[in-house]
């Protein structure tokens, strides 16, 4: 399923109104990527956002509208999960997963080059 673009341009704008954030967008995991100095920070997957946040949110997280886990090859990603519209219709709560997926890319690992 191709990404949403609506969603894709939501992002891309919250971005570009953070001063001084290096961004890059990138074609991954069958959607498009936000990198924020060159870490993947969040990603437009068909219409769900998938971010990454400090695991130790996992509680937080889980419980919020819309939460789901990233799960690859049978494998729950601690710190990653994917987001359903339901929960990130409303202005406060786009922001809430926007800034709590900034936020860990400050103390986040790049990933390793293969």
């Amino acid at each position: 399923m191709p990404y949403n673009i609506e969603l894709a341009d939501r992002v891309r704008e919250y971005l570009a109104k953070i001063p001084n954030l290096n961004i890059t967008e990138k074609k991954m995991f069958g959607g498009l990527a936000f990198l924020v100095d060159d870490k993947m920070c969040v990603n437009v997957s068909g219409g769900n956002l998938m971010l990454r946040y400090n695991p130790n949110l996992e509680d937080e997280v889980s419980a919020k509208v819309g939460f789901l886990p990233m799960i690859m090859k049978g494998k729950k990603m601690d710190g990653f999960c994917y987001v359903e519209p339901e929960g990130f219709r409303k202005v406060g709560d786009f922001d809430y997963w926007m800034k709590i997926s900034l936020e860990y890319n400050k103390i986040a690992k790049k990933a390793k080059k293969k």
